[in-house]
């Protein structure tokens, strides 16, 4: 079985529709996929309605996004009750706020003599966006001749180590860990940076994290066998994806998967 547990679309930052992504899972061998687009689960029910049809299993996930000391910690929530309450309320706060750091990115960029607009990051998310994201404004960038890629858009304008990033402040990240316990999910560290596992990761334990995301496309060995340990001995579930966006990158869905033997705990919470 090959699963790939963090994959967006267009009802965040990602390039494709929630019913795209699910077919191109389905070319690319994919049996298993979690839909964890940004604050929300707006995409669950049509993406899960396609599944159905190319025999696809869809997780309902969204990854939250919180602020630790100014950097962004993102925590994945697994089996998610798509319509809960405290869902919809955070999207629509979640909305708001990426809205309005948006704005903060552009005039960044406008003091550095780059002048792109916010119709024109709009224009790059289509009609059909839930939220705004870095991604859109890297198309914006791209499309206006400032960046050759979307990858050379967040090398060298709004990448975390830039002057024009701006956290995106919405909750801390046992806020995060709360809110998908709320929502009745299972809730696990997206890409948890090094530098941070040792001092974050013992308040998060106590606030009901469950996991760490360890396997990932572009992680060295070296810190997916870290990565294993402190789950090993910290009794942590594990789980991995792609963090897919677009085919942009040079990557196709179905590229990189997880097996059963490194997620089955995961799998076993959520009741697969």
């Amino acid at each position: 079985m090959r699963l790939d547990l963090h994959v967006h679309s267009k009802a965040s930052d990602g390039s494709w529709s929630p019913e795209a992504v699910v077919r191109g899972a389905a070319r690319g061998g994919l049996h298993v996929l979690a839909l964890t687009d940004h604050d929300n689960t707006a995409g669950f029910a049509a993406a899960a309605a396609v599944g159905r049809e190319v025999d696809v299993q869809v997780v309902p996930a969204l990854e939250v996004s919180s602020t630790y000391q100014t950097r962004d910690v993102h925590v994945l929530g697994y089996f998610v009750d798509p319509d809960a309450r405290a869902l919809a309320e955070h999207a629509g706060r979640a909305g708001r706020r990426r809205h309005e750091r948006m704005h903060q990115m552009l005039e960044r960029l406008r003091a550095r003599g780059i002048d792109v607009s916010m119709a024109a990051v709009e224009e790059a998310a289509g009609p059909a966006r839930a939220v705004v994201g870095r991604p859109h404004l890297a198309r914006a960038l791209v499309a206006a001749g400032y960046a050759s890629s979307v990858p050379d858009a967040f090398d060298c304008f709004i990448g975390d180590q830039h002057e024009a990033f701006v956290p995106t402040a919405l909750l801390e990240p046992v806020e995060a860990v709360e809110l998908i316990l709320a929502a009745g999910g299972v809730p696990m560290w997206a890409h948890p940076p090094g530098d941070l596992v040792d001092g974050l990761l013992p308040a998060l334990i106590r606030a009901g994290l469950r996991g760490l995301e360890v396997y990932r496309p572009r992680s060295q060995r070296t810190d997916i066998v870290r990565l294993e340990g402190i789950c090993r001995t910290s009794g942590l579930l594990m789980s991995g994806g792609s963090d897919w966006h677009s085919p942009d990158g040079g990557a196709s869905l179905g590229d990189f998967w997880v097996d059963h033997d490194e997620v089955g705990g995961l799998l076993a919470a959520g009741g697969m």
